[in-house]
């Protein structure tokens, strides 16, 4: 049956979104559509509902008055005002409160028929009694749990149901390193580097010191021994050792004092970020709040950061 005017005031506070999901087919089928649907409730409760709200049509009717009743009030205040001024036919109450007994007779004084849906559990018989006709609905949690899920889930474009995976721990990537041929771009590797430790002290006893020869000769030092016209010049074993030969001969003035900085790179190994990036500022090549991974990239024909990206 359809009506002239309905309006339909929820008790935000009251009844729960599963019942307002209710009301408004019911209302609807019985009564014809609402030209008015209103929520009045809290902040909190908006924000909450907010995607259900937009999905049922439900204008939410925000009470920032704190206090006892304070949303009954807003909506006994908003009904009268409607009243006056759309004149409806039927005019519903969805509201398991007993406190609206006042304004469902002024509302019947000025020709509505007041209907009232409730909550089942939470409405009583003497609060039934004073409408025109009421309507007892059932809450079923799960099922309004899963409805706002599945609403907000849907709004959103998004899967409401968990991955099948989703449990499953993925196993690390391993991370395979080739050692560069020297004279190639070399690497530097972004993994955090061991700690390195101190250097141990020595348990040797100190040498003893050798007696002062009675002898006034001095004594001669020991001649370095000559290399051989056959045999192949020596290296340093000393790592840091700054090599000249190992640096190609086009190098910039910049870059060279780099290599010399960083000869683990010089040779084609790699090494770690940090380890290099202190080893720059010791040589003042870096500053303290430098980046180091804008300064190798400067260097893209030398030096290759490593895992890209």
């Amino acid at each position: 049956m359809n009506h002239h005017g309905v309006m339909l005031l929820i008790d935000g506070d009251n009844v729960s979104l599963d019942v307002m999901e209710q009301a408004i087919p019911w209302v609807r089928k019985h009564y014809g559509g609402p030209h008015v649907c209103r929520a009045y409730c809290t902040p909190e409760s908006a924000v909450r509902h907010q995607l259900a709200f937009k999905r049922l049509g439900i204008r939410p009717m925000v009470n920032l008055a704190a206090g006892k009743n304070s949303t009954d009030i807003a909506l006994a205040v908003d009904a009268i005002d409607l009243a006056l001024a759309e004149r409806p036919d039927v005019v519903v109450i969805a509201s398991s409160d007993s406190d609206f007994a006042p304004l469902v007779m002024r509302l019947r004084e000025k020709g509505c028929r007041v209907v009232g849906v409730g909550q089942q559990g939470k409405t009583g018989q003497e609060t039934q009694s004073m409408y025109d006709d009421f309507e007892v609905l059932t809450h079923h949690r799960r099922a309004s749990v899963a409805s706002s899920a599945t609403s907000s889930a849907s709004s959103r474009g998004v899967d409401a149901s968990p991955p099948a995976a989703a449990t499953s721990r993925a196993a690390p990537a391993k991370r395979t390193r080739t050692r560069p041929a020297p004279g190639r771009k070399a690497r530097v590797d972004e993994a955090p580097a061991e700690p390195e430790m101190p250097l141990e002290r020595s348990t040797a006893p100190p040498p003893v010191p050798a007696k002062k020869s009675s002898s006034r000769r001095p004594a001669r030092k020991a001649a370095s021994p000559q290399p051989r016209d056959d045999e192949p010049p020596r290296r340093d074993s000393d790592p840091l050792r700054r090599d000249a030969d190992i640096l190609p001969p086009n190098l910039s003035d910049e870059a060279r004092a780099v290599m010399q900085a960083l000869p683990e790179l010089a040779r084609g190994g790699d090494m770690a970020l940090n380890v290099a990036a202190e080893r720059l500022r010791a040589a003042k090549l870096l500053s303290n709040r430098g980046s180091s991974l804008k300064f190798f990239a400067h260097y893209p024909d030398l030096f290759q950061l490593l895992p890209e990206g």
